[in-house]
């Protein structure tokens, strides 16, 4: 007599997992990290925020170690990457451009937009070729893209944590919300660094974003491909 066939699940079909799981925790995190910056607590929110975008790394690495890719985690994963960059990158925005940083230091908001608009599109196309039977993996270029934005957001959380006072006034300082952000405190370095990294994440966003789109148009060539 035959043994009885075994029955396990899917993996693709399982919903909580590992991976799905320290996804789910990053985007409660990314709530916390916002509340930390509206109440200016920058360090935290700094701590929090490089503690959240680690565990992108790990689900992912997770993911594909013991092969726990899911339908699930296709779409939670991404979803919560976009949260987490994309509104700390509006609310960073809002703050330097009330507290006068130069325009060679900050982020501004039409570098927010920039982010918005790429993941929003990115997220079109994909939802648009993968339904109609094509694969939208994540490529280097989009990888290289969230590295440069991780980067820039944790060196502008340190640029404001270190510039922002309770007391005082300055030449060269606003206030927000009852604090005072002196940018003659924040060190070289890390106006270098995040000089750099946000000009590096706005060129790698919209060249991303780019090769997505290319990536669509060569696909909607493809004969016999539903359009």
């Amino acid at each position: 007599m035959n043994p009885p066939a075994s029955h396990s699940p899917d993996p693709s079909l399982v919903v909580w997992n590992v991976p799905n799981v320290l996804s789910s925790i990053r985007l409660v995190m990314a709530w916390i990290v916002f509340v930390l910056i509206e109440q200016g607590a920058f360090w935290t929110a700094f701590v929090l925020f490089v503690i959240a975008v680690g565990t992108d790394w790990v689900d992912g690495w997770w993911a594909r170690k013991f092969n726990q890719v899911t339908k699930l985690g296709r779409i939670l994963d991404p979803f919560c990457d976009k949260i987490i960059i994309c509104g700390t990158f509006i609310q960073v925005a809002a703050i330097m451009q009330l507290t006068g940083w130069p325009w060679y230091l900050r982020i501004m908001p039409w570098m927010a937009v920039v982010v918005v608009a790429r993941e929003l599109l990115v997220t079109a196309l994909r939802s648009a070729i993968e339904a109609a039977g094509g694969d939208f993996s994540a490529s280097f270029a989009g990888k290289l893209k969230m590295l440069f934005q991780c980067i820039a957001i944790g060196s502008a959380l340190v640029a404001l944590a270190v510039s922002a006072t309770s007391n005082g006034e300055a030449s060269e300082s606003a206030k927000v919300g009852g604090l005072t952000f002196e940018l003659g405190n924040v060190p070289l370095w890390v106006q270098v660094v995040m000089g750099l990294s946000i000009w590096a994440a706005v060129w790698s966003t919209l060249s991303s974003g780019w090769d997505y789109v290319w990536a669509a148009i060569r696909f909607a060539k493809k004969p016999g491909e539903t359009r």
